[in-house]
Formats: structure tokens, C-alpha cells, sequence
């Protein structure tokens, strides 16, 4: 199986038709089923490593303030106990906890698979961000999980390259600031030349703005720990931003980027966040 990991910008996504929204369309259309899906969002971050082992999870609506329709959005994917067991055990001595009945799938996870698998019929499991680990400890945790993709499993990172919420502008939906386009374009560079030395990009100058907190950033750890473990580019798919300050831009490896509807070049028409919604980090 590809795996992926897909800037998922604002919650609002789910509902909005878009140049990004039908390229994530095209790409599930272009997919090869998986038996399962592991997402790894940005939003399921404290402090273990926990992955969701319930037959049914539920769908989180983990904001407030948006409009009613996101918060009636259900997402029926069903779950996968055994197989969150197999990965229990394939990442040993590294400990994950089965969560039989906290979590479920939050927006980070649904807000994409609404697109890619519109249907919900996949399967669907979370890996949460243990936030009191250190980077490498997310990036050495991908490296065992490279073992999925020969599984069927499709690996998901859900976040955002750039994602600074206290710096956006309402009234230019489509631009990024030269900041935030500097890192991720180092980003991209560093993921075609050495996804391995992905962690290099904490010294980049425009980090502490692009990055101000680590979880939009972690899951693309995922992502650049499996393509480290197999010697594989890490190849571009969308690239855009919003509001200035979140980065849109999506990647893969096992994929074809022109079998998509856009390029690697910059599109643009992402949902915003409501102006009236609080841009905190707790809430997009």
C-alpha cells in the first residue's frame, strides 16, 4: 500500500468541494483497497502512545464554535481490534496501549477519509502522539510501522506542515506568508533528498513560527520514518496554503502525483476557519 500524509487545514474541508478536497477524491478513487487504514492525527495528542481497539469507534467532533452541519457529520467506519493487537506487537519493546474505550475518530482522521473513502466502508484505526516523547521517538516508531504497507495497510499522517493559528489573515484565504512558504518548501526539499534527517528542519529559521506546537508537525514524522526505512523520496502531491499561516501541502510515497486532478504546483480554495471560530491550537 501508499502512504500518506495529507494537510488537512480546517475542519470545514469535510463539507467544502475544493481544489484539494476533490484531489483527495481522486486519490482515494486511484488507491488500491486496503484491509485497514492507521491514521495518525494531529488531534489525538497526550501523553501515551494508545491505538484505538474498538470494534466501532465513534466520531469526535473535538472543536467548538463551527457551524451545525460539522458537528452532525458521522463518520460509521467500523474499527479493527485484531489487527490493532498485531501492531501492539510489532512495535515491541516500544509500549502502545489498546484503547477498547476512550478515543474514536477525530477530525484530523474524518475531515480526509470523507474524501478518500467517502463510503466509510475501510476499516479504520488511530495511532495517538505521545507528547512526551521526543521527535525521534515518533520517527523511530515509523520505522517499525514501514511492516504495514506490505500488510495492506494504508498509513495516513494527518496535520499540517505550517500550521501557526494565532497568525492568520480571514481576508487572504489563498496566501501564505514568506515564512510559512520558506519552511515548507525546506520541507519538501528535505523530504526528496533525506527523509531520514527530516528532524533537521527544527534548525531552520522559520521553524518557531511554522512549528510554534509539535502536533500538525508529528505526523509527518510518520511518514518520513517509513520512507527512511525502505530508501524512499518522499514525493510532493498538493501543495498550497491558507490564511497564511497553515500549509496544505500533502505527500506520499507508493503514489503518482499526475493522477491526481491537481499538481505538485500551488492550488489554492481550502476551506477557511469561520471567523467567528477561536483559531487556538485545541480547536483546528
Amino acid at each position: 500500500m501508499p502512504a500518506l500524509f495529507i494537510g488537512h487545514g480546517s475542519p470545514m474541508n469535510t463539507l467544502d468541494d475544493n481544489a484539494f478536497t476533490r484531489s483527495w477524491r481522486a486519490l482515494g478513487r486511484m488507491l488500491p483497497r486496503p484491509r485497514a487504514i492507521l491514521c495518525v492525527s494531529a488531534h489525538w495528542y497526550f501523553g501515551a502512545t494508545a491505538i484505538t481497539a474498538m470494534p466501532r469507534p465513534r466520531t469526535i467532533h473535538d472543536f467548538y464554535g463551527f457551524p451545525e452541519p460539522l458537528f452532525e457529520f458521522d463518520y460509521p467506519a467500523p474499527g479493527d481490534p485484531d489487527l490493532a493487537g498485531e501492531i501492539v506487537e510489532m512495535v515491541k519493546p516500544d509500549w502502545v496501549g489498546l484503547d477498547r474505550d476512550q478515543w474514536g475518530l477525530d477530525h484530523g482522521t474524518w475531515s480526509v477519509l470523507a474524501h478518500l473513502y467517502p463510503e466509510a466502508d475501510v476499516p479504520v484505526l488511530q495511532l495517538s502522539l505521545n507528547a512526551l516523547r521526543p521527535l525521534q521517538y515518533h520517527l523511530d516508531l515509523a520505522r517499525k510501522l514501514a511492516t504495514l504497507r506490505r500488510m495492506g495497510v494504508l498509513v495516513l499522517g494527518s496535520g499540517n506542515v505550517v500550521h501557526n493559528l494565532r497568525m492568520l489573515d480571514w481576508q487572504r484565504p489563498d496566501m501564505g506568508y514568506d515564512w510559512a512558504r520558506r519552511f515548507d518548501e525546506a520541507a519538501m526539499r528535505q523530504l526528496a533528498e533525506d527523509p531520514a534527517a527530516v528532524l533537521t528542519l527544527a534548525d531552520h529559521p522559520d521553524h518557531a513560527k511554522a512549528v510554534p506546537t509539535p502536533d500538525h508537525f508529528i505526523p509527518l514524522l510518520y511518514l518520513a520514518g517509513m520512507a527512511a526505512e525502505e530508501g524512499l523520496p518522499v514525493d510532493p502531491l498538493l501543495q498550497g496554503y491558507s490564511m497564511g499561516g497553515i500549509s496544505m501541502t500533502s505527500y506520499g510515497i507508493g503514489v503518482e502525483p499526475s493522477s491526481l486532478e491537481a499538481t505538485p504546483e500551488e492550488v489554492g480554495g481550502a476551506a477557511r476557519v469561520p471567523q467567528a471560530v477561536p483559531a487556538v491550537e485545541t480547536n483546528t
